[in-house]
């Protein structure tokens, strides 16, 4: 049996009960805390020690109590429960606890909740009420080490949840953050591409059906079936998003990879732009995630391209190393493009290679003449024999 696993879903489940029910939860620790306090009134007693009337077990009660507000208003009860337990110690002649229960709870839930000035009135509060209590009871410098190490762990711990709290919200809004910026890039690279082809299509298509009625056919064509992939690719993006119950969740297509490439250029050159695709080295396959990211650097490089080159031809070269694949697209269109015209794709393109491990860089093509991108993506080394 796996232990600390076991005990790691306990204590995620506990975080999840705290977070959706925290009153249930703060009814529950009271109750745990009663039932502790009420082993010294149901142990059997020497004749010499205190009597365990229903006096002093109703006004043990009344000191667990408040701990049920105690997220409300963490000071108020950590004054009460001073009030309380200082009544008790004063007007009734109780049992004792081995362990100040409820005044650990208090101090842990402040330490947790609140902010510093009211963490630092509590143990200022802490260094008066401990030593008052141990000089009222035994006036032994044994109690006293333990009742201020005991306290202390309580806060200690306390500090401790709230800071692992902080720390996990902080790490969830990073990968939130992650996440956002991963499906506007996804938006980008589909709206983009989409948009793209079928305006170039629409702006060739009046022309075309004066001249040659078979190219205004095939541009329209063309519009039709780029648009009927873009809103395909939205409803997968947009069924990611969506919460579903596990059952009612229907298989979802897989992201576009190196299989996709063909039906891409092909789109391509239905707008009128001049593609040719090339691999050299130990071509091999990739993995799900490393062969989406070709397709939408190569998807993005042809859309920019289309957009801002006003290029003739294209050329696509993947070339597969030991240990990376590269990917370099050319064009012969007027060279390199300024920020403001490139938008966010190379800027997109850029952080889908970081993302993994990879670098772009861009320049003017081959003699000086158009533009090229470059990518390195790491690869797994290829084993022997595969293909």
């Amino acid at each position: 049996m796996d232990v600390p696993g076991d005990i790691r879903g306990l204590w995620d489940r506990a975080r999840v009960l705290s977070r959706t029910h925290p009153r249930t939860v703060d009814i529950g620790i009271a109750l745990l805390v009663q039932a502790a306090m009420t082993m010294p009134f149901v142990v059997p007693r020497a004749p010499e020690l205190p009597a365990a009337t229903w006096q002093a077990y109703g006004l043990t009660t009344l000191t667990v109590l408040p701990l049920v507000w105690r997220r409300r208003a963490p000071l108020t009860v950590f004054a009460a429960i001073l009030a309380t337990s200082a009544l008790y110690r004063l007007a009734v002649d109780g049992p004792g606890q081995p362990l100040p229960y409820t005044g650990l709870v208090a101090v842990y839930t402040i330490a947790a909740l609140c902010p510093p000035r009211r963490r630092l009135a509590t143990l200022l509060v802490l260094l008066v009420a401990v030593p008052v209590s141990v000089w009222l009871n035994t006036r032994s410098v044994r109690e006293l080490t333990f009742s201020l190490f005991v306290f202390a762990a309580a806060y200690v711990f306390g500090r401790l949840v709230d800071t692992s709290r902080r720390a996990n919200r902080i790490e969830a809004e990073q990968a939130a953050a992650q996440e956002r910026a991963r499906i506007a890039r996804e938006m980008h690279d589909i709206l983009s591409h989409a948009v793209s082809l079928m305006i170039v299509q629409a702006e060739a298509g009046p022309v075309a059906v004066r001249t040659a009625p078979e190219r205004a056919e095939a541009a329209f064509d063309a519009i039709s079936e780029t648009g009927r992939d873009a809103m395909v690719q939205l409803r997968r993006m947009l069924g990611v998003l969506r919460e579903e119950p596990e059952g009612d969740r229907a298989p979802r297509e897989p992201q576009p990879g190196i299989a996709g490439l063909p039906g891409l250029l092909e789109r391509v050159r239905a707008g009128g732009l001049e593609v040719t695709y090339e691999e050299t080295g130990a071509v091999r396959a990739l993995g799900d995630a490393t062969g989406t990211t070709v397709h939408r650097i190569v998807q993005e490089a042809l859309t920019n391209t289309v957009k801002h080159a006003a290029a003739r031809r294209a050329h696509i070269h993947l070339t597969y190393g030991e240990a990376g694949l590269g990917i370099t697209v050319t064009d012969d269109g007027r060279g390199a493009r300024t920020p403001a015209a490139g938008g966010h794709g190379l800027v997109g393109v850029r952080e889908r290679a970081a993302a993994h491990g990879g670098l772009a860089t861009t320049g003017p093509g081959p003699d000086g003449r158009g533009f090229e991108l470059r990518v390195e993506l790491p690869l797994e080394p290829a084993r022997k024999g595969e293909r």
